[in-house]
C-alpha cells in the first residue's frame, strides 16, 4: 500500500459509514473492509479499520455507535445540528423540483447534491420519485447568481444595476428588456414560488418589487446606498404587500365567505382582525392593513366570496371593474 492510500484509510472508512450505515444497517469491520475494496480498490485490515473508527469517534468527535455500544456493528449517527433528517432532505428536493424560479438543469444539480447527503438506503426510497409540475419554470439561469449578487450588495451597502425584462406581444410573444434601473436593494423576499427583492430606484423614495427571474446582468456598483430604511419599515412593507404589488397601505374592511378563512391567513398572515358577524355563520368580517391594488386583485379572483366595504374609493373601483366585466359577457 502506497503512502497516499495509507493516508486515505480514515476517509475511506468515514465515507463508507456515511453512505452505507445507519441504525438499521450496521456494518462489521469485515463488511467495511469489503465495501472499501469494492468501491476504492484498496485493502485495509480490520485492525486498522477499528483503530481509525476509534480515532473518528474519540479524537474527531464523530457520533459512531460501535459493537461495544450495540453488540452488533458500526454505524454513524446524524448530528442534529449539522445533518439533515430524511424528511428535511425530501422537503428541499420537492421545493427545487416544483419551484418556478429555477431552471430544470440547475434544479437537477441541487437535487443531486441533496441525495449525496443521504445514505444509499434513504435514496432507494426516492428511486421512483416523479415530478408532476406544469411547464412554468423560468428559462433564466441567473436566478441563483442574482440571489448571491443582491445579497452581497445589501451586505456591502452598494447599489445595483440590471436589465429587467417583461413579455411583449409583437408579431409573436417575446421577452424584451423594458428598463435598466439603478436600485438600492434592501431585502429579498419569497412569495408564491417566486423570489423578489425590495429596493428603491434612483430618484424615487418608495419601495418597488423586482422578480429575480426577470433580472439579467446584475452588477454591484461601487456607489453606496444613501437612503436609510429601518428593518421595521422593510418588514412592514414586505408583510403588507399582497401579490407583490406596491402602493400605499390602507386599512381595508371586507366581508368574506368562511371558505376563505384559511386563504386569508395564508395570504395576509396573522396580523389581521377576524370578527364574527352576528346571526351569520357563513361569513366573517376582515380588517387588514395592506395596499389596495394587491387586495383588489385578490378580491377579483374571489369575486363571489368577497365584498369590500371600506375604503369607499376601493369599493367604487371594484364596482366599476365589475360593470366593465359584465358588459364583456352580455349576450
Amino acid at each position: 500500500m502506497d503512502l497516499y492510500e495509507k493516508n486515505g484509510n480514515i476517509l475511506y472508512i468515514l465515507n463508507v459509514l456515511k453512505k452505507y450505515s445507519d441504525e438499521e444497517h450496521m456494518l462489521t469491520a469485515a463488511e467495511i473492509q469489503r465495501k472499501i475494496k469494492e468501491i476504492y480498490y484498496v485493502e485495509i485490515d480490520t485492525r486498522t479499520i477499528r483503530r481509525n473508527i476509534n480515532l473518528l469517534k474519540y479524537k474527531l468527535d464523530y457520533d459512531i455507535s460501535t459493537r461495544e455500544d450495540n453488540g452488533k456493528g458500526y454505524y454513524i449517527n446524524r448530528d442534529p445540528e449539522t445533518d439533515f433528517e430524511p424528511g428535511e432532505v425530501r422537503a428541499i428536493i420537492d421545493n427545487f423540483s416544483y419551484a418556478n424560479y429555477i431552471v430544470p438543469s440547475i434544479a437537477k444539480e441541487i437535487i443531486k447534491k441533496c441525495k449525496n447527503m443521504q445514505t444509499v438506503y434513504e435514496n432507494e426510497k426516492l428511486k421512483d420519485y416523479q415530478i408532476y409540475s406544469v411547464n412554468s419554470k423560468t428559462e433564466n439561469a441567473e436566478v441563483i447568481k442574482n440571489i448571491e449578487d443582491i445579497s452581497s450588495s445589501i451586505y456591502n451597502n452598494h447599489k445595483i444595476k440590471f436589465e429587467y425584462w417583461k413579455y411583449k406581444i409583437t408579431n409573436k410573444l417575446e421577452k424584451q428588456i423594458v428598463s435598466t434601473p439603478t436600485v438600492s436593494p434592501f431585502a429579498i423576499v419569497y412569495n408564491k414560488q417566486e423570489f423578489y427583492f425590495i429596493g428603491i430606484k434612483d430618484g424615487q423614495d418608495k419601495f418597488y418589487h423586482y422578480r429575480l427571474d426577470r433580472m439579467k446582468n446584475v452588477k454591484e456598483l461601487n456607489e453606496k446606498i444613501t437612503i436609510k430604511k429601518t428593518k421595521s419599515q422593510i418588514k412592514d412593507f414586505a408583510e403588507s404587500t399582497v401579490e407583490m404589488f406596491g402602493g400605499k397601505k390602507e386599512e381595508i374592511e371586507a366581508i368574506c365567505h368562511i371558505w376563505l378563512l384559511d386563504t386569508v391567513l395564508e395570504t395576509f398572515g396573522k396580523n389581521v382582525t377576524i370578527e364574527k358577524i352576528q346571526n351569520d355563520k357563513e361569513h366573517f368580517k376582515l380588517l387588514v392593513d395592506t395596499n389596495t391594488l394587491g387586495f383588489k386583485m385578490w378580491a377579483m379572483r374571489n369575486i363571489d366570496l368577497v365584498e369590500i366595504k371600506k375604503p369607499i374609493e376601493l369599493r367604487k373601483n371594484m364596482q366599476e371593474a365589475i360593470k366593465k366585466a359584465m358588459k364583456k359577457y352580455e349576450i
